[in-house]
């Protein structure tokens, strides 16, 4: 989940344009940004140094090794760039550029231009990319104090890359309970609120990767941020990575409490939002959505069936019962048995009566448009399961055959 949760970052965004957004894996991590990358042959000279800009043979390895120790600010500049460029897709370079962590490190703590150390966290955040050892690394040479004042600069760029570099170090188990303990949670939740949209996106998925530790989960609940996370995922779009970290934040605040159900309920189009994901998101982001929605019913039907019904959620909901993953299936069923018109609904369903459910919902349900998208999902889904029942009738038959 957490190697997921690196994807669609600022690190990924900038490999492939630099107007692109976010989601998934860990082959886009790279934070090959034009800002940082560009080789300056002026400074190459000023460095008084012959560093290959094709090659990364361990002789040019050990001359940029060289450089980011040296005391001269405009030979640090340049190997930082050169680790960046270098590490961008070679984990073998990752591995041999371990031991810049710490003067890299140290370059975010001096008093330097901001394009020093621009340089310094995007090297890094390549270093840490698809290497455990290196996120480690990196919170353990103190990055965590610069970042977290990045974080909180009025410079857009460096917010939004040290909210990258927040994704990618808290994918790691180990750095999770260090961030969450010195105070980033909060901030992360501000740049949610206020940060650019890269920033904002980013940020969200560092959170959702801290929500795993019960600790961090807390102070997540404790920050109140329902608000600002909904008010992204109806911005953002509902297949995207994003989507899915908001969705899985929201189903964990619907357990927190009835502040938080009723906050999504009261919130314009709060609820309308998760249903679109429930439509269109990745199977992992449908199953949290329909999480979210089966929850807040669970919570209190006679207070939330109509609000979940106006939305109209059954069409998503049956097509969710034959093609979402097992767990979304079965929170599916359950939702629309707690959406029928009934006084006492049954916590489980079976399969075979799913129809007559779904017959009911469809008689209550204002607006051709959705009567009739909804009556054209029932046809597939009775189709679906006779064709699965005929499948089971033929492999019993084959059982009961004697030779």
């Amino acid at each position: 989940m957490d190697v997921a949760g690196e994807t669609n970052s600022l690190a990924s965004t900038v490999a492939s344009s630099s107007s692109s957004s976010i989601s998934s894996i860990d082959t886009s991590h790279d934070c090959d940004s034009p800002r940082g990358g560009d080789v300056d042959h002026e400074l190459l000279q000023t460095a008084s140094v012959s560093v290959s800009v094709s090659s990364s043979s361990s002789a040019s390895i050990q001359r940029v090794l060289s450089l980011i120790r040296s005391k001269d600010p405009d030979s640090r500049l340049f190997a930082a760039r050169e680790i960046r460029r270098l590490t961008k897709t070679s984990h073998r370079c990752r591995r041999h550029f371990s031991q810049a962590v710490e003067p890299l490190v140290s370059m975010l703590r001096f008093d330097s231009p901001e394009s020093h150390h621009e340089a310094a966290l995007l090297a890094l955040l390549n270093l840490a990319v698809k290497d455990e050892k290196n996120k480690v690394s990196i919170i353990e040479a103190g990055a965590l104090e610069p970042i977290i004042n990045f974080l909180q600069s009025n410079s857009p760029t460096l917010q939004e890359y040290a909210s990258a570099s927040l994704l990618t170090l808290s994918a790691s188990a180990n750095n999770k309970p260090i961030i969450g303990a010195n105070g980033v949670i909060p901030l992360l939740v501000k740049v949610v609120k206020h940060g650019s949209p890269q920033a904002k996106a980013d940020a969200v998925m560092a959170l959702s990767n801290l929500s795993t530790l019960s600790t961090n989960l807390s102070m997540i609940l404790a920050t109140k941020p329902l608000l600002p996370i909904l008010s992204l995922l109806k911005s953002c779009k509902k297949s995207s990575k994003t989507s899915e970290k908001c969705c899985s934040l929201i189903e964990s605040l619907m357990v927190s409490g009835d502040e938080a159900r009723t906050g999504l309920i009261s919130d314009e189009g709060g609820v309308l939002a998760v249903v679109e994901v429930l439509e269109n998101g990745s199977l992992q982001a449908r199953e949290h959505a329909v999480g979210v929605l089966l929850t807040l019913c669970q919570s209190d039907r006679s207070k939330y069936r109509e609000p979940i019904l106006s939305e109209g959620v059954i069409p998503g909901l049956l097509e969710l019962t034959v093609q979402g993953t097992t767990k979304s299936r079965t929170k599916a069923q359950r939702l629309l048995c707690l959406l029928r018109d009934s006084d006492s609904p049954r916590s489980e369903v079976q399969p075979d009566t799913i129809e007559n459910i779904v017959s009911s919902l469809i008689s209550h349900i204002d607006g051709d448009d959705q009567s009739g998208k909804a009556k054209k999902m029932l046809a597939e889904m009775v189709q679906v399961s006779m064709e699965k029942s005929l499948r089971h009738l033929q492999e019993r038959a084959s059982t009961l055959v004697r030779p």
